[in-house]
C-alpha cells in the first residue's frame, strides 16, 4: 500500500476494514522485519566505520604499532566466508524447494559460524602469549573492541538460527522459515563484509596509507 493510499484511508468504514484484513497477520510483518533488519545493519555499519576512522587516525601517531600478524585470522576469515556460502545455499534451496539441501546447509552454517568464533577466541588467546602484548598499546586495544563487537554480532545471528534450526526438520510454515531464513543470509553477508573490511585494512598487514586515504585523513 502506497504512502498516498495510506493518507487517504478510511478505517471507519466497512471497505477500509475489508481492505485491511488483507494485509493482516504474516503478510505484513515480513516487510517490516526486513526494513527492521536493514535500519538495525545501517546503525552497525556506522558503528564499525566510526571505530575505523578512529582506529585510522590513531595510527597516524609515530608511536603506533601495529597488531602482529596472526596467520590463524586466515583461517578464521575462510570459516566465515564459508559460513555466509552456506546461508546462500540454504536461502537458494529453499526458494527451489530442496529442503534436504536447505537443512544441511542452514546446519552448516551455523556450524561453520562456531568454527570462526571458536577461532577469534584462539586469536585473542595467541595474542595475549606474545611477549609484544600490552593491553594499554591502542593497537591492541582496538583490536579487541573490534573483534569483540563483531563476534557479539554473530553470537547474536546464532541465537536466531538456533531458534530456526528445530523448526525446518519437521513439518513447518515456509512462509516464515523462508522469511527467517532470507534474513539469516542477508545478515550473515553483512558480518561478512564487515569482517573482510576490518581483516583486509587492519590485521592483515602495513595498509597504512591505504586505510589513511579511505578515511579521508591523508
Amino acid at each position: 500500500m502506497s504512502i498516498i493510499k495510506s493518507l487517504m484511508a478510511k478505517p471507519w468504514t466497512a471497505e477500509q476494514t475489508l481492505i485491511d484484513n488483507r494485509y493482516s497477520g504474516d503478510a505484513s510483518e515480513r516487510p517490516v522485519k526486513r526494513l527492521a533488519l536493514r535500519v538495525f545493519l545501517a546503525v552497525v555499519a556506522v558503528l564499525f566505520i566510526l571505530l575505523i576512522v578512529a582506529y585510522a587516525g590513531r595510527m597516524g601517531y609515530s608511536d603506533w604499532r601495529p597488531v602482529p600478524q596472526l596467520s590463524l585470522l586466515w583461517v578464521n576469515t575462510g570459516a566465515l566466508l564459508l559460513a555466509s556460502l552456506a546461508f546462500e545455499l540454504s536461502r537458494y534451496a529453499l526458494n527451489h524447494n530442496r529442503l534436504q539441501t536447505m537443512r544441511v546447509s542452514l546446519l552448516a552454517g551455523g556450524a561453520l559460524t562456531i568454527v570462526f568464533l571458536f577461532g577469534q577466541v584462539l586469536a585473542w588467546r595467541q595474542l595475549t602469549t606474545m611477549s609484544y602484548f600490552d593491553i594499554t598499546i591502542p593497537a591492541i586495544g582496538f583490536f579487541y573492541i573490534l573483534t569483540g563487537l563483531h563476534a557479539l554480532h554473530m553470537v547474536g545471528g546464532l541465537f536466531v538460527w538456533g531458534n530456526t534450526v528445530p523448526k525446518v526438520w519437521n513439518n513447518f510454515d515456509r512462509a516464515k522459515v523462508k522469511q527467517t531464513v532470507d534474513l539469516c543470509a542477508t545478515y550473515w553477508n553483512f558480518l561478512l563484509l564487515v569482517w573482510v573490511v576490518m581483516f583486509g585494512l587492519l590485521f592483515s598487514g602495513d595498509n597504512l596509507d591505504a586505510l589513511l586515504k579511505l578515511c579521508g585523513i591523508k
